[in-house]
């Protein structure tokens, strides 16, 4: 415990080994749908076990699964050890629906994905390894950064009442069906969380997804597996390896593919990044945080083994933040959280007998804390009030956090300029303002 307890610097972020794996554990329970939405996401919903691509190469599901549960896990691990920070990585939603939408319905094959992939990785490294993206995060204004983290919170919010029932979000905005089990229990779950909180017992998020997924087993949401163990299947994940079509990068279709991911990476980790992060209290007092260099050098490092062995874009997730509300503050809850990365691949049927049900009110919770920093915004001066009002806006109603952060930028550029006060806004942003006006503009399926 002592040697942990050094190597991370327990002591010195006031935290403890116990809290620590807590919050590691509180993480991955609130990510693990990752593994049952990643491989409908890239084959396809429904009973398909696999797709045949337009080149003749087989992809299943459970290639994809065993694959991003061993990427996640190496990948979170390198986080934990390397940049000492309690943020967990996987693959990228926003890319997962858009590439394998494309997948599906034959427009390229998965050749051509792993080369967009590759190709958005390394220019991510580049700018990692070159201090660029360090630069890029400290020309951004105060009250931006500060609304990032409450526009992740409000997006945080949405994905739990959207995965459990309790909002309803096709064809309008709408409640859910509150006589159906899962919305009950979801309900349950989010009031067990919020009691144990305010009684302030430490890893109430997890007692609640623990006790949630319990109470589920007689309502017939949670369902009991057959077996704890199973040897995964790896003869197909070599199928998924080194796959790449390069010469369809040279098109202005694939050009533009690649900026959309690019940036699409970008923007989610950086406000993934500064969110948790402020929420562990981790940033300075000009909103920054400090040895920011290593998470982005590990996520840009994520995405290039990804696209090596068949993965989609790795990112950081913001189901993180659950685990820095759990009082994770260092690598160890990365490292605790990577490790049951690596045993899902074994004990999948374990892990993955969690319902939505479960995870939804944990991911609601943690929404409702990260967005305390929209009170610290200074909304009595609109200049600098409506870039962050802009983003928030565009987070809840467009579903993307890059879109709402890029759209955020170029609000409080325009407003800053169109006043007169072009010296409050630093050159770069204004650099910055032209890849993301074409964001926008080529931002459409191919």
């Amino acid at each position: 415990m002592g040697q942990l307890s050094k190597f991370f610097g327990l002591r010195e972020r006031k935290t403890s080994v116990k809290t620590e794996v807590i919050a590691g554990l509180t993480t991955f329970m609130t990510m693990a749908y990752v593994l049952v939405v990643q491989p409908s996401a890239i084959v396809g919903f429904g009973a398909v076990p696999a797709i045949v691509d337009i080149n003749g190469i087989s992809v299943s599901k459970e290639a994809v699964v065993v694959t991003c549960a061993v990427i996640s896990g190496l990948i979170t691990l390198l986080m934990g050890l390397y940049a000492n920070m309690p943020f967990a990585l996987s693959t990228g939603m926003g890319s997962n629906f858009m590439l394998g939408a494309l997948l599906q319905s034959g427009s390229i094959s998965f050749g051509q994905i792993m080369a967009v992939i590759l190709v958005s990785g390394l220019i991510f490294l580049g700018l990692s390894v070159f201090g660029i993206r360090d630069l890029i995060v400290r020309m951004i204004p105060k009250n931006i950064k500060l609304a990032i983290g409450s526009a992740i919170g409000f997006f945080i919010a949405y994905l739990g009442f959207k995965n459990t029932g309790i909002g309803v979000f096709e064809g309008g905005i709408g409640l859910g069906d509150f006589r159906s089990p899962p919305v009950i229990l979801a309900v349950v779950g989010l009031l067990v969380i919020a009691a144990l909180t305010a009684f302030k017992v430490k890893g109430a998020i997890l007692i609640g997804i623990v006790a949630t997924t319990l109470l589920g087993i007689p309502f017939g949401v949670t369902t009991l597996p057959t077996q704890l163990f199973k040897l995964p299947d790896f003869s197909q994940v070599g199928n998924l390896c080194f796959q790449f079509d390069f010469p369809c990068l040279f098109t202005p279709a694939f050009i533009v593919l690649i900026f959309i991911a690019f940036f699409g990476d970008f923007f989610s980790t950086l406000g993934t990044v500064l969110g948790v992060a402020g929420k562990a209290g981790m940033l300075d007092e000009d909103g920054n945080l400090p040895g920011i260099q290593k998470p982005f050098l590990v996520d840009a490092i994520g995405t290039c083994v990804g696209a090596l062995t068949g993965c989609t874009t790795i990112t950081t997730y913001v189901e993180s933040s659950s685990g820095v509300e759990a009082g994770g503050r260092t690598g160890l809850t990365a490292v605790t959280t990577a490790a049951l990365f690596l045993l899902s691949v074994f004990a999948a049927p374990l892990f993955l007998m969690i319902p939505d049900a479960a995870t939804g009110p944990a991911l609601i919770f943690v929404g409702f804390l990260m967005m305390a920093d929209i009170g610290k915004i200074d909304f009595s001066n609109f200049s600098e009030a409506f870039g962050p009002f802009v983003m928030i806006l565009f987070v809840i109603f467009t579903g993307s956090i890059a879109s709402g952060i890029a759209a955020g930028i170029l609000a409080h550029v325009f407003i800053k300029c169109i006043t007169g006060r072009l010296k409050e806004v630093h050159p770069g942003m204004y650099v910055l303002c032209v890849p993301l006006v074409l964001y926008f503009l080529y931002n459409t399926p191919l």
